[in-house]
């Protein structure tokens, strides 16, 4: 076979052998650059769906942001590339948490309230497929991010798209097969304390349909005691056009993940470097064990020129044990629904056009929960802990419906309006079945079972964006979201009575902004400015023992707000290009954010013996007030890449009075590597890493208002990484 090569500048290179000079070779060039008016976005109503037709500040992260680091931490991408977003995790790959402009996990809730152990006021999805469930909470133990190609974040009130989504939303994307090849391949990673990754995949791709097989084995000893990992990953993604008309996708993933928990640091330990964690939670064998199972099915039909249906059905079943310091809990979710959406396109005039979004999302899930405490191991006392009696089993099944609408409505001269409406509603049912005698009588006065409905949850979005030039926009727009208490927030068996009184949490957000590419089209920018308001946001109230000496128990109740106000900058510049010479591309980045976050009436309690404390005027905890991420991308003809970024992050403070405060660190990282076809038929990809070059200390998350143990640090020495990636084309 002969090798034509294809080159432009701005564009990916194609490499494509030719056996058959007389049947005919169809090849359409992928942009390289990162055009925002060439950047497509997940849902819109715009007859333009690229980024700089939409009046919301989107991220998009492609295959180079991902991996310019192991590929297998979304963290180390998403810090690093997208302005007002802050990614932690727990362990070296479970409980990932995402603050969107100062909401979300590690956020500004107190202890337990949508703070440190669950992730809420985000939607994330995965090939179309809600990670999050029915009752909001988004778990992402079992994701492999070795497997996405494709991110997209969109930050602020979604509702008007995704229902309740009160921060923001991440739409994740697997990789897709390379149209018109057919190929597998095998990939190693290996890395410091023992990391190491292998994937196998198989991928064909035709003009009808396209194939993607998936299979991971990854593994970490872990950089201090008891914090190894092991995972395994399937995954399945098939396209099939049943005619011009009609297509299905179809996604299958199977993963079963397993991370040890050393628990969190104290302040002491943390800055004295003594990673011995909490022996506690080392005693308890602290873990996170999710087995999952996720499908889905999607339709796409193409009615006529003016209407398309997209339908996916789709489930997730989980098995998950957790343990920690305060005991055991399993937990067997299932969770199930159907999101369907309507776009419509008309040709009002010449001039004039209106196009659309219709639709509904519907997820129902059921889920039974059973705790323990632990107990010593009398056959083994100096071992691990073992399960003790039960001391609760509760059933629940939670159920949320959204309907949404969204319409733009395109003028001459680049001009267009967006207006949109959500409305969600959320029912939790919930069963106490763990039998208690005191409570079998006549007129019993604490419930087992309780009902409760969030209903009304209107959701507006507003947005006028003026394209100049089809180069540069500028928009401004308004927008509201909801966050749904959890059956967690609602029930308290202590306190005799179920808290059905609270109300959702509501954000709204108002933002102004510009995004586009100049000095022809060498830097590309994006400038967001923001005023974002969290109202009757959820804290707790203590309430003391009889004696009055020590907490008895804490509800959950509606207290003040967070009043969040920042700037976010992203640029990207070509600092060169060509198709000739030895280098082929240079392309610094950088991204900054500066945050005023205040707490405004925001009153908490988590301690009986101490008085209420109100916050108002403080900053937001939780969130570092300024936040600095910048690199370059050097590509060569040869096939010779590499990168570096370097990221700063600004002290912060991890309670809400202030008076702790977690300190500033820098990180810079790098990578190098080797990227060339031999043979006709294989591409090889050789590379090398380091992280933390400097050897700084840095937290990989805090705890917020959680003393005194908060701090879960990440390597302080510098650490490395390589692999090899060889794929054989057939």
């Amino acid at each position: 076979p002969v090798r034509l090569t294809i080159s432009f500048v701005g564009y990916e290179t194609i490499n494509q052998y030719v056996s058959d000079c007389n049947t005919p070779l169809h090849l359409s060039l992928k942009t390289a650059s990162q055009l925002l008016s060439e950047v497509e976005i997940t849902a819109t109503s715009a007859v333009n769906r690229t980024l700089l037709n939409q009046p919301v500040s989107i991220t998009k992260l492609g295959t180079a942001e991902i991996r310019r680091a192991t590929g297998l931490f979304m963290d180390d991408a998403i810090n690093a590339n997208v302005a007002g977003v802050i990614m932690q995790r727990r362990t070296v790959g479970a409980g990932q948490q995402i603050n969107i402009r100062g909401y979300g996990g590690g956020g500004p809730g107190p202890r337990g309230v949508n703070s440190n152990f669950d992730q809420q006021g985000i939607k994330a999805y995965l090939n179309g497929i809600p990670i999050t469930d029915a009752e909001g909470i988004t778990l992402m133990d079992d994701i492999d991010f070795g497997s996405v190609g494709n991110v997209e974040v969109t930050k602020g009130p979604s509702g008007t798209l995704y229902g309740l989504a009160i921060a923001g939303v991440v739409n994740l994307q697997t990789i897709r097969p390379e149209k018109n090849k057919t190929s597998v391949g095998q990939d190693v990673l290996l890395g410091s304390y023992g990391l190491k990754r292998f994937t196998t995949h198989i991928q064909t791709a035709t003009d009808n349909g396209s194939l993607l097989i998936n299979y991971g084995k990854q593994s970490y000893d872990g950089f201090m005691q008891h914090t190894a990992s092991n995972k395994t990953f399937f995954n399945l993604i098939g396209d099939y056009k049943l005619n011009p008309k009609q297509a299905l996708t179809l996604y299958a993933g199977f993963s079963d993940s397993y991370d040890q928990r050393n628990g969190e640091l104290t302040e002491q330990q943390f800055y004295s470097y003594d990673y011995s964690g909490n022996p506690a939670y080392i005693k308890n064998n602290a873990h996170s064990n999710v087995t999952s199972f996720r499908a889905g099915i999607g339709h796409t039909w193409q009615i006529n020129q003016f209407l398309s249906n997209t339908t996916s059905v789709f489930g997730t079943g989980l098995n998950s044990n957790v343990s920690s310091a305060g005991g055991w809990t399993d937990k067997a979710p299932f969770n199930y629904g159907l999101r369907s959406t309507l776009d419509a396109r008309f040709n009002l005039t010449d001039n004039i056009k209106l196009s659309g979004v219709t639709g509904v999302e519907s997820q129902e899930q059921y889920a039974q929960i059973l705790a323990y405490p632990m107990v010593t191991n009398n056959a083994d006392p100096s071992g691990y802990n073992i399960i003790g009696a039960i001391r609760s089993n509760q059933t629940s099944v939670t159920n949320t419906r959204s309907l949404f609408t969204q319409w733009t409505l395109a003028f001459p001269y680049g001009v267009s309006a967006t207006i949109g409406i959500g409305a969600s509603k959320m029912h939790i049912d919930l069963q106490d079945k763990l039998y208690v005698a005191a409570n079998n009588v006549a007129n019993p006065t604490v419930p087992t079972r309780f009902q409760t409905s969030y209903s009304g949850l209107i959701s507006p979005h507003f947005g006028i964006t003026k394209v100049i030039n089809d180069h540069v926009s500028v928009y401004v727009s308004y927008s509201k979201g909801y966050r749904a208490p959890v059956g967690a927030n609602i029930y308290t068996p202590l306190a005799g009575k179920a808290n059905t009184g609270l109300k959702p949490e509501v954000g709204t957000q108002f933002e102004i902004g510009t995004k586009g590419s100049v000095l022809n089209d060498k830097l590309v920018y994006e400038l967001a400015c923001f005023s974002a308001r969290f109202a009757d946001k959820m804290t707790t109230v203590a309430v003391p023992n009889a004696a009055g000496t020590a907490t008895l128990y804490t509800y959950t109740v509606n207290s003040g707000s967070s009043d969040n106000k920042g700037i976010e900058l992203t640029l990207k510049y070509t600092a060169y290009s060509s198709n000739t010479g030895f280098l082929k591309l240079v392309r610094p980045f950088a991204n900054y954010t500066h945050y005023d976050f205040k707490y405004s009436k925001y009153t908490f309690q988590n301690n009986a013996t101490a008085a209420v404390s109100d916050f108002t005027g403080k900053a937001v905890a939780g969130v570092p007030p300024v936040m600095f991420n910048g690199g370059i991308d050097i590509t060569t003809r040869p096939g010779l890449y590499g990168n570096i970024t370097y990221l700063h992050r600004d002290e912060m403070p991890i309670t809400p009075s202030g008076t702790n405060i977690a300190k500033s660190y820098n990180l810079v990282n790098a990578k190098v590597g080797f990227r060339r076809t031999f043979f006709n038929n294989y591409e090889l990809d050789a590379f090398f890493g380091a992280s933390n070059i400097g050897n700084h200390q840095y937290y990989q998350m805090v705890f917020v208002n959680q003393l005194p143990d908060a701090y879960l640090p990440g390597p302080s020495k510098v650490n490395y990484f390589g692999g090899l990636n060889i794929r054989y084309l057939f």
